[in-house]
């Protein structure tokens, strides 16, 4: 498992050619972890193999949606936009296509949740990906203005405060 975490930080890494985006991205992969239990311990369900491997999968799910966020982050930024402007705005038309594709996952997983063997998989796949989708879309902006900086100035326009 250490070495599939690794081989992900890494190619996440050579994506975005940015460490500082990279963190921001990974800040986001563990708080996925609350919405796994939230939804194991509401349905009185173990944490086995399945449920690791449906963590896993989450993983993945999580750094697709922050990938996404960010991604239009970049692209407005380089269209000239502030940074502070690009990250609000990238949170706003971004949320219905994160949600979206959350929401046909959970569906998705629907069909499992009866079954005595993928019941697991499915809760922590479903739990953990509603939970994380809201923190990607809430946290995530902040995160990425905390570690860039990004401030709105009192009249409203952006600032960006390069660190040393």
């Amino acid at each position: 498992m250490p070495m599939f975490i690794l081989m992900m930080i890494l190619l996440v890494v050579l994506l975005f050619t940015s460490m500082r985006q990279t963190l921001v991205i990974w800040l986001i992969v563990p708080l996925g972890i609350v919405g796994v239990t939230i939804g194991l311990l509401g349905t009185g369900l173990p944490f086995g193999f399945l449920a690791l491997l449906g963590f896993l999968s989450l993983i993945g799910m999580i750094i697709k949606n922050s990938i996404v966020l960010i991604d239009e982050i970049n692209s407005q930024t380089g269209e000239g936009s502030g940074l502070y402007d690009a990250i609000i705005s990238s949170a706003v038309s971004r949320l219905r296509p994160v949600s979206m594709a959350a929401a046909t996952t959970v569906l998705g997983m629907a069909p499992l949740f009866p079954d005595p063997f993928f019941n697991s998989l499915a809760v922590t796949v479903a739990a953990g990906l509603t939970f994380a989708t809201v923190l990607t879309m809430v946290v995530l902006p902040v995160f990425y203005s905390i570690i860039y900086k990004a401030k709105a100035d009192k009249n409203g326009s952006e600032t960006l405060e390069e660190s040393s």
